[in-house]
């Protein structure tokens, strides 16, 4: 039952509604606090950040360290923020949203506003700030998160995938199909309803050896309403970081059992130069895999969030590299122009192959389509060394073939795809598995310098083989030589499922990248399989 301090705050909050041409029911929050009005648009967000890239770095305004100390894991997963005071709640549109809590582990605050008004001249847009209050979230009575001051901001939002169903219920809202939390990381469900990797809205110096990454912050985001019914939300952000500053309009639609998309419209400035400047980038977990079996790393068969980097490249060519925990950090770049698009997949959804309640057979994959011609650059995926599930060691981006100077702007469209499978798949058959072991002849003594390969290949095109044919493999290895070359059907009556295998002889410590595909007169039947093999690494597994 709400209270009288909700209503007498409710009826503030629809006379300044009211004011700016936005029904009362539109904010459906009974408790939110409204700050005074000031003009927005995308183009004055656009100029703000320009003219903050010329201008030194500001922190956020600090937050007690002490206070967010003591919100550990533990304390923040007994505050949730109250259905009753969720934004757009009741409408318009068909998704309320709901604020995360500052804490020991996301300390910067950010700044969460409501947009009204047309957009089209007859009502200016306007925007007011939504004041952080604690009595936004039911926590306990000793939280320490009473001792933040009013005004100290949120950790970041979500949208919920309904709103009000029967307003009796005591928690009438469902599982979130997007949120935005920490740094410029942000992360959707796909057409399985689980969460998985996450994407950024920058990526600045990763695994650079001469500097530490830098993370810079979404701090200001604005939500304009939806119109009744729509499954569309837009939202629009500021970034601010040490080297660079932004302007983006996100607007994400909640497709009906077909996971989530999303268009991005980003303006970026940098402050200074920067060496390695990730754009769409993509973040994930490998742990392993069947690829290579480890000697009891971890009772499960595999873990990961995802299995691969799929790309499709400027002419036309569908390229697959399964992800690697490599023995350092490596640095893979698959230069291009002209780029269709590239993401990080999630391809094997057996959960028999992970065996765990926290079903990673249906993580999510998320595919980056370029909107416009990015023009030469290179699709980046570095891998880092992990020994846990808890740590995202993969990171997949677009780094443009100019450098990135202080001065620089960006002007960049794209679209994300969050859903089971990549949106533009290849005609032609494609990867499946890939499996090492010990290489050389059964019965024989196996030469430890020697790995085995065995890359499963699926597909019409190689289901429409005559009876008898088999297709060719080609093979190509940066160093090394390549022996016992041979294709087969796998023996499970599943029509066009075929594998390739080979041995590789290789010494020494540096990596060996390796490509393959199938072909039959001429024809390629496959997506081309890359794969980087790191001979001292398998010396320690074998």
């Amino acid at each position: 039952m709400p209270s009288r301090r909700h209503f007498l705050a409710a009826a503030s909050a629809a006379s300044a509604l009211a004011a700016l041409g936005l029904a009362p029911r539109a904010l459906a929050a009974q408790g939110l606090r409204l700050g005074s009005a000031q003009p927005f648009s995308l183009d004055s967000l656009i100029a703000r950040a320009r003219d903050m890239a010329r201008t030194p770095y500001q922190a956020p305004p600090a937050v007690p360290a002490e206070v967010l100390d003591k919100i550990d894991y533990e304390a923040h997963g007994k505050i949730r923020f109250k259905t009753a005071d969720a934004l757009f709640a009741q409408g318009p549109g068909a998704f309320p949203v709901t604020f995360f809590h500052l804490g020991k582990f996301f300390r910067v605050p950010v700044r969460m506003f409501i947009l009204a008004g047309q957009g089209d001249g007859t009502v200016p847009v306007q925007s007011r700030e939504v004041s952080y209050r604690d009595d936004y979230f039911d926590m306990p009575a000793d939280s320490p998160a009473h001792q933040l001051p009013a005004g100290s901001g949120f950790a970041g939002f979500r949208f919920q995938e309904s709103r009000l169903a029967d307003q009796k219920a005591k928690d009438w809202l469902t599982n979130d199909w997007v949120a935005f939390l920490g740094a410029s990381y942000f992360r959707a469900i796909g057409d399985l309803y689980q969460y998985g990797l996450s994407a950024r809205g920058i990526a600045i110096d990763v695994a650079q050896a001469d500097r530490p990454e830098e993370f810079p912050d979404f701090t200001q985001f604005f939500f304009e309403p939806s119109a009744p019914g729509s499954d569309t939300v837009v939202v629009y952000a500021l970034l601010d970081g040490p080297s660079i500053t932004g302007a983006y309009r996100f607007a994400m639609q909640r497709k009906q059992g077909g996971g989530v998309n999303m268009e991005i419209d980003k303006s970026l400035f940098l402050r200074r130069d920067v060496a390695r400047l990730g754009l769409a980038p993509a973040t994930s977990m490998y742990w392993f895999s069947e690829t290579v079996k480890g000697t009891g790393a971890d009772w499960r068969p595999e873990v990961h969030d995802s299995d691969g980097l799929a790309i499709w490249n400027g002419a036309g060519e569908h390229l697959w590299r399964p992800l690697n925990n490599p023995p350092r950090t490596m640095s893979s770049a698959f230069s291009d122009q002209h780029l269709r698009g590239f993401g990080l997949l999630q391809r094997d959804r057996d959960f028999d192959h992970y065996l765990d309640g926290v079903h990673y057979e249906r993580r999510p994959s998320l595919w980056v389509e370029p909107v416009g011609d990015w023009g030469e650059g290179e699709v980046q995926l570095i891998e880092l060394r992990t020994d846990d599930e808890i740590h995202d060691n993969i990171v997949a981006m677009w780094v443009p073939k100019a450098p990135a100077r202080a001065g620089s702007a960006y002007r960049l469209r794209y679209r994300l795809y969050w859903q089971q499978d990549e949106p533009f798949p290849s005609p032609m058959a494609r990867c499946v598995a890939t499996r090492l072991g010990r290489g050389g002849q059964p019965g024989q003594p196996r030469p430890p310098q020697v790995r085995k390969f065995m890359v499963e290949f699926k597909g019409e095109a190689l289901a429409g083989l005559p009876f008898g044919v088999k297709p060719e493999a080609v093979i190509t290895a940066s160093r090394g030589s390549i022996s016992y070359v041979y294709t087969e059907a796998l023996p499970n009556g599943v029509p066009g499922h075929w594998r390739a295998q080979f041995d590789l002889t290789a010494s020494g410590e540096e990596p060996v990248e390796l490509r393959l595909f199938l072909r039959h007169q001429g024809q390629a039947l496959s997506e081309t399989w890359l794969f980087q093999y790191h001979p001292f690494a398998a010396r320690e597994v074998y």
